[in-house]
């Protein structure tokens, strides 16, 4: 009887259908980039912070995090720009579907522990945040954008995006971008780029989704690989290596 050869496991079929190719993306001053950040915050990323926090410790949501913090001292040595979004709600106005998180005032709208350095840098823009999208959540009560003002004072030609989660902030704020891009109010911006290992997202089993009541399964891996598609599909640019040369 000859080897027996395992069946393929569901996301590997996904992604020989869907593949997202990517490829290394190097930083060597020649084209203005600016670090785009979102919502590296305690309410999403560290371990019992919230009704959105991770249960146990999360090997991709840890990788992201030390990911991020590299690349932002990388920025920050060579006084590049930075932007962060940090999700921040109010605490009487709901944000459906989800349950109350990242209240303003409490530790899970702040930025993490290894990131709470980044609020004294002089090339680094904080932007608090009470919607899924940042691009909309930068938009002040005259009608400009905070974001938009930042890509057009620095001269930006390409963002360098990373956080969480992949297939919810993150995949909205990419696909505002793209489309502000295209409708021409980010000049000079001309690529997107989002970087895989320096993005994560939450894990919701099915097992547990089904147990529960009106929940959704959010399988992790799956849904970090959809949300990287999409953003690639949408026009981002995927890159699994970032480096300084």
């Amino acid at each position: 009887m000859g080897d027996m050869v395992c069946p393929p496991r569901g996301i590997d079929l996904l992604k020989n259908e869907l593949p997202v190719d990517q490829e290394a993306f190097v930083l060597n001053g020649d084209v203005k980039t600016g670090l785009v950040m979102v919502d590296l915050v305690n309410g999403f990323c560290t371990v019992g912070a919230g009704n959105l926090a991770p249960r146990q410790p999360d090997k991709q949501i840890s990788g992201m995090i030390e990911e991020s913090v590299r690349l932002a001292r990388a920025f920050c040595d060579k006084k590049w720009p930075v932007f962060a979004f940090l999700d921040t709600h109010h605490r009487d106005v709901p944000e459906p579907p989800y349950p109350p998180h990242c209240i303003a005032g409490t530790d899970e709208a702040n930025l993490v522990p290894e990131l709470q350095w980044l609020e004294n840098e002089a090339n680094a823009t904080l932007r608090r945040k009470d919607c899924i999208d940042g691009f909309i959540g930068s938009v002040e009560k005259d009608g400009s954008n905070m974001f938009v003002d930042w890509v057009v004072n620095n001269q930006i030609q390409a963002i360098l995006v990373v956080g969480i989660c992949t297939d919810i902030c993150v995949l909205d704020f990419i696909c505002s971008a793209l489309s502000a891009r295209n409708r021409g109010l980010l000049s000079p911006l001309q690529d997107v780029v989002v970087y895989s290992r320096g993005c994560a997202t939450f894990d919701l089993p099915v097992r547990v989704a089904r147990a529960a009541k009106d929940v959704i399964a959010h399988p992790q891996e799956l849904m970090h690989h959809i949300g990287l598609y999409i953003a690639k599909g949408r026009g981002a640019k995927v890159v699994s290596k970032v480096t300084f040369s």
